[in-house]
């Protein structure tokens, strides 16, 4: 079996790190540095996703990232995949919506886990 023909589930993070909406940008950070995560799944009934980036967006525009809540600066609705999706797919999906990550669903359609570019990248190339 290629390398493009694994499934998600065999590189995703797991179990994925959830924040929620209300919790401020900067609790977010703090987060995502504890458990050296670049995004973290915003659930509800629209989930969304918060990156470093938006956070890194947040200080840079002069923004108070302790004022500001994760829903202010989150992405959503958030496009996710199903763990036994192969990697090629998930990797065509990211470079067809110019994203990184996509949060992974299970069999029980919770949320298992991550995926993102870098896992992608570090087994197809």
């Amino acid at each position: 079996m290629g390398e493009s023909e694994r499934r998600v589930e065999s590189v995703m993070t797991a179990p994925v790190e959830t924040i929620s909406a209300t919790a401020t940008v900067r609790e977010a950070a703090t987060v995502m540095r504890e458990h050296d995560f670049n995004a973290l799944l915003v659930p509800g009934g629209q989930a969304g996703i918060v990156t470093s980036t938006d956070v890194l967006d947040v200080v840079v525009e002069g923004e108070d990232p302790a004022a500001l809540a994760v829903e202010d600066v989150m992405t959503a609705p958030v496009e996710s995949v199903s763990s036994d999706l192969r990697l090629g797919e998930a990797a065509a999906m990211m470079t067809n919506y110019g994203i990184n990550h996509l949060p992974v669903i299970g069999d029980d359609r919770d949320y298992v886990g991550m995926v993102s570019s870098t896992d992608l990248r570090e087994t197809l190339v």
